[in-house]
């Protein structure tokens, strides 16, 4: 892989526009290892630069909708890849949130049957005198005795 820039050009390039390059030219995948190594050479950057910023390289590569992080672990250019393979994982998505909202849909038709009986006997309304008084002359009658009077 020859980048036919000089380093002066190159510096003026986003580490994500030169790993672009990289990947159009060398026509293979790369890890990010790699990748931010080659970087670091056509950029003539120290290795103590390796530590430090090789996961931000990672974040910013995979924040980047340019590039896609295969199962073998290595980037590549999103554009390599059908849009077969991009749709299928859209609908894969789709039909998770679809599911999800179908069982929350269930879970709130619960919660609103359970709204209904929940009767709190734990609040005690305050005890008014006059309330007292106006009870006083209230006979409570059982059913059977109801039924009775009938």
């Amino acid at each position: 892989m020859a980048l036919k820039m000089k380093k002066e050009e190159l510096e003026l390039l986003s580490n994500k526009d030169i790993a672009e390059l990289i990947l159009q030219n060398s026509k293979r995948t790369l890890n990010t290892a790699d990748l931010f190594k080659k970087i670091m050479k056509l950029l003539e950057l120290p290795e103590s630069t390796f530590e430090s910023k090789i996961a931000d390289f990672y974040t910013s590569l995979a924040t980047d909708k340019r590039f896609i992080l295969l199962e073998n672990g290595k980037w590549d250019l999103r554009s390599n890849h059908t849009s077969d393979k991009v749709i299928k994982v859209i609908a894969d998505d789709e039909e998770e949130e679809e599911e999800e909202d179908e069982v929350e849909d269930d879970d709130t038709s619960m919660s609103d049957e359970l709204e209904e009986d929940n009767f709190d006997d734990t609040e005690e309304e305050e005890y008014d005198e006059e309330t007292n008084e106006e009870l006083k002359d209230l006979v409570i009658i059982d059913e059977d005795e109801l039924e009775l009077e009938v």
